[in-house]
């Protein structure tokens, strides 16, 4: 192992509640390849992988706690071996992408392997805090960000670093090229790599690539209308990405949600959790962002297609199957009418999408050129709540945190929702977020005002 050590070693001071200072000792970046010859060959991504809104990589953090039953195996050389054996079948990410005329994405199914990093971090799973929410500030020393490794095209597709912990912990952190696969594709991959890191001989649910299953029709027709590629003028001053950036979690827990219900009349009172959060929180957000009361708003939120079709999409399909309907509303009326309309909005765009609506996208997809989703006053929403990501096992148990590494992987327009305990003990949701100081400042005081106004036996911030 010493042989690999990488020349150079970094003393890194991380920004937390408790300013952790600690030391990371990485090997030299290794390719992995697959433990058996793999068919060479080029497979087409589908039309909805290579939209724009998928070509970028997310990165990814699985938290472990040491078990004393394992302390004779290394974390890396098992996780290092479990990968080799999962190339095989999921040997397409073992190769680099390519761009065809039309901006069409390959896979160069060329066996030219994932990178692989062992690192060792001179700290404790305790030090790194009680609550483990995104973003965690330390990620870059985590997944070293190895020198043109991030590219789209012609860079390996998966990264992988395994921190061990002096506790006997480690961290796995992942970077993966988005248009490979979805969060419920991610999911797969990364559970099927802990059944063979625990000794399967093959994953349990088999991969499924038949990307032509969404490919565009010949000829396209494009049957609905889809405001979330609207080309939109930036005319709001009020710019995300400008001045001192904050960041806070908001916990919505059965207190937070009864409050929100009160809200609500009769007939909303079954929407879902998500669907309740979605709106109250777009709301706040717009309000807090629009310097212009007649600015139009937008909330995209990811829905996943596989039981829109008929038949499905084969069980153990990896590839992209998400749509991005929009609700749309000027900041007035979010500020002005009551939370239903916004929740009513949500609840219409959702009902849009089936079949032919996701058909309808793959071809508008292809007619405009792949175009990203409009990113112009558009809050970016996704729900990781049935993702478990947590329970994935390596053979040390279930990740004490498991899914994204940082608050949104879209320029600060969105944010996860993520399941969370908080320290009460009390089940729910949290948002991590990351604003400008001066429209967090606006943001907390609107859904303050909103959770304060029907609260009667106590009084309870969001912020955890």
């Amino acid at each position: 192992m010493q042989n690999r050590v990488h020349e150079f070693e970094q003393i890194n001071m991380v920004k937390s509640n408790n300013c952790l200072t600690f030391k990371v000792r990485r090997c030299m970046p290794e390719l992995i390849y697959p433990a058996e010859p793999t068919p060479i060959e080029l497979k087409p991504l589908s039309d909805i992988d290579d939209q724009d809104g998928c070509r970028f990589q997310i990165p990814m953090i699985q938290i472990y706690r040491g078990d004393p039953k394992m302390k004779n195996r290394n974390p890396a050389i098992v996780i290092r071996e479990a990968l080799a054996k999962l190339l095989v079948p999921y040997y397409p990410f073992a190769g680099r992408l390519r761009e065809c005329p039309g901006r069409k994405l390959v896979v160069d199914c060329s066996g030219q392997g994932v990178l692989f990093i062992e690192a060792d971090v001179d700290g404790t799973l305790d030090q790194f805090g009680e609550t483990l929410v995104p973003p965690f500030p330390f990620f870059e020393e985590l997944l070293y960000d190895v020198p043109g490794s991030s590219e789209i095209l012609d860079s390996p597709l998966l990264l992988v670093q395994v921190n061990r912990l002096s506790c006997g912990g480690f961290i796995i952190a992942i970077r993966i090229n988005h248009t490979m696969c979805d969060g419920q594709g991610m999911l797969q991959f990364m559970t099927a790599l802990g059944e063979m890191a625990r000794g399967a001989s093959k994953p349990s649910m088999l991969p499924v690539w038949q990307r032509e299953l969404l490919l565009a029709r010949d000829p396209p027709r494009v049957t609905h209308t889809h405001h979330e590629y609207d080309e939109v003028a930036n005319s709001n001053k009020s710019n995300i990405s400008m001045g001192e950036m904050v960041s806070k979690s908001f916990f919505f827990g059965p207190f937070e949600m009864s409050i929100l219900r009160r809200y609500l009349p009769t007939h909303l009172q079954s929407c879902t959790t998500f669907e309740v959060v979605s709106a109250a929180v777009w709301r706040c957000r717009s309000v807090a962002l629009s310097s212009n009361p007649e600015e139009c708003m937008r909330i995209i939120f990811p829905v996943n297609g596989r039981s829109k079709f008929k038949p499905h999409i084969p069980v153990g399909y990896y590839g992209n199957c998400v749509v991005v309907p929009v609700a749309l509303a000027t900041a007035k009326d979010l500020l002005t009418k009551p939370l239903e309309y916004a929740l009513e909005l949500v609840l219409k765009a959702k009902s849009y999408v089936n079949e032919e609506y996701i058909r309808s996208t793959i071809d508008l997809l292809v007619t405009k050129g792949r175009p990203h989703f409009t990113s112009i006053n558009t809050y970016f929403l996704t729900d990781l709540t049935q993702a478990r990501f947590n329970d994935i096992d390596f053979g040390w148990g279930k990740a004490m945190y498991g899914g994204p590494a940082v608050e949104d992987c879209f320029s600060r327009i969105g944010n996860f929702y993520l399941p969370f305990t908080n320290k009460r003990g009390e089940s729910g949701v949290v948002i991590p977020m990351c604003l400008p100081k001066s429209i967090m400042e606006k943001f907390v005081k609107e859904l303050d005002n909103m959770l304060m106004k029907n609260a009667t036996h106590r009084l309870h911030t969001p912020k955890l």
